[in-house]
C-alpha cells in the first residue's frame, strides 16, 4: 500500500462527497484517498450491462459493478487481494463474471440490503471513506432521442445512439423519481466539497440527480460544487459536445448544482487522439466564455496520465489539483455561505 501523503493539516481538509459512477469516479477516488480521510462516494444504480446486468437479472439485486470499483479504489489492501477482487472468469458458466461482483452478491444475500453489503465489503477491504448507493430502488435509465424514439436500459442507449447518430434529448429514470438512500442525502448535507464526475454524462452522472431529493440536497448544501470535466467526448453519448455543453446538459436535467469546473490543461498525444477520432470522439473543447455565461467558473490543470493506453486522468494529479482548488477557492466560498 502506498504511504499516505497529506498536503494540508487535517483541519484544512474538506469533507468530500463524490457523485457519479464508472471508471472515472473510481480513478478520482484512488487519488483522493491518499490525501483525504472523510470521503463518501455516491454511486449510480442504473447500470444494466456486463456482469452487473447478469447478476441483476439472475438474482434481482442492484448492479454491483460501479459500487465494487469505488470500494476497490478506496481499499487499503495488498496486491493479491486487489487481483482477487478484479479477477474475471474466462470459462464455464461464470465466464465474463467478476469475482468482486460475486462477493458483493453474496454479501447482499447475507446482509439483507445492498447498502449494507457495500458497507460490509468496505470493512473487509479496509476502505478509506465509504461508498453509498444513490438509491436502493430497482431503477432503469430511459433516453429520449431527437427523433422522438425512446430506448430503455443504459447499455441499449449507447448502441442505439451509435447506430442512429441521433442526439439524446433527455434521460429519465423508470420508475421516475425513486427515493434516495437517506444516508446519501445526509452525506451531501454535511459535505464541504461536492465533486461531480468525471464519467459518462448521461449514464453515470445525470442519473444520480434524477433520484428524488438529490438535486435539492446539492442545491441546499453550503459545499463548494466542482464538476470534473472528462478528457474526451464519448462515442455513443457526447460526440461533438464542448465543456459548456456538458455543464448545460447537467444543469438542464438537474438544477444549479455546479459552482466551477476543473478541466485538463495538457494536450492528448496524437496517437491517442487518432484512436478516439476513428470512433467519432475527441478532446473536449474548453469554451471559456460559454461556461462563464452559465455562471460557472472554469479552472485548468495538468490532469492527463502519461502511463495509460487511453486518455485517462492521472489519479494523483487530479487529487492534488482538486485540493489546490479547494484551498484557493472552495474553502473561502464555503465560509462565506456559512
Amino acid at each position: 500500500m502506498d504511504e499516505e501523503v497529506r498536503l494540508y493539516s487535517p483541519g484544512a481538509l474538506p469533507r468530500v462527497v463524490a457523485i457519479g459512477g464508472g471508471h472515472g469516479l473510481s480513478t478520482m477516488l484512488r487519488g483522493l484517498k491518499r490525501y483525504v480521510r472523510d470521503i463518501t462516494a455516491i454511486v449510480t444504480m442504473a447500470d444494466d450491462g456486463g456482469g452487473s446486468g447478469m447478476l441483476r437479472q439472475d438474482l434481482g439485486m442492484l448492479p454491483p459493478g460501479d459500487a465494487r470499483d469505488c470500494v476497490l479504489a478506496l481499499a487499503n489492501t495488498d496486491r493479491v487481494m486487489e487481483q482477487l477482487m478484479t479477477y474475471r472468469f474466462s470459462e464455464g458458466s461464470l465466464s465474463g463474471q467478476n469475482f468482486g461482483n460475486l462477493l458483493l452478491a453474496a454479501l447482499n444475500g447475507i446482509c439483507g440490503s445492498f447498502a449494507e453489503a457495500v458497507r460490509a465489503m468496505g470493512e473487509v477491504l479496509a476502505v478509506t471513506g465509504r461508498v453509498l448507493p444513490v438509491t436502493e430502488q430497482d431503477i432503469h435509465l430511459q433516453a429520449q432521442f431527437d427523433d422522438g424514439s425512446t430506448v430503455l436500459g443504459e447499455s441499449a442507449i449507447f448502441y442505439h445512439k451509435k447506430e442512429t447518430r441521433k442526439g439524446i434529448r433527455r434521460v429519465v429514470l423508470m420508475p421516475e423519481h425513486p427515493r434516495a438512500y437517506p444516508e446519501s442525502l445526509r452525506a451531501i448535507e454535511r459535505a464541504d466539497l461536492i465533486l461531480i464526475g468525471p464519467g459518462s454524462l448521461y449514464t453515470s452522472i445525470i442519473p444520480n440527480f434524477l433520484v428524488s431529493g438529490v438535486t435539492e440536497a446539492v442545491e441546499r448544501s453550503k459545499a463548494y460544487k466542482l464538476m470534473i470535466m472528462n478528457l474526451m467526448t464519448q462515442d455513443g453519448e457526447t460526440e461533438g459536445y464542448t465543456a459548456a455543453d456538458h455543464v448545460r446538459e447537467l444543469t438542464r436535467h438537474s438544477g444549479n448544482v455546479v459552482d466551477a469546473c476543473l478541466a485538463n490543461l495538457c494536450p492528448v498525444p496524437e496517437h491517442l487522439r487518432e484512436e478516439y477520432n476513428r470512433e467519432g470522439a475527441g478532446e473536449i473543447v474548453l469554451d471559456w466564455e460559454e461556461i462563464e455565461k452559465l455562471g460557472v467558473k472554469l479552472f485548468t490543470a495538468p490532469l492527463l496520465s502519461d502511463s495509460s493506453e487511453y486518455a485517462r486522468h492521472d489519479p494523483d494529479l487530479l487529487a492534488k489539483a482538486i485540493l489546490e482548488l479547494w484551498r484557493k477557492e472552495g474553502r473561502r466560498t464555503v465560509n462565506s455561505r456559512r
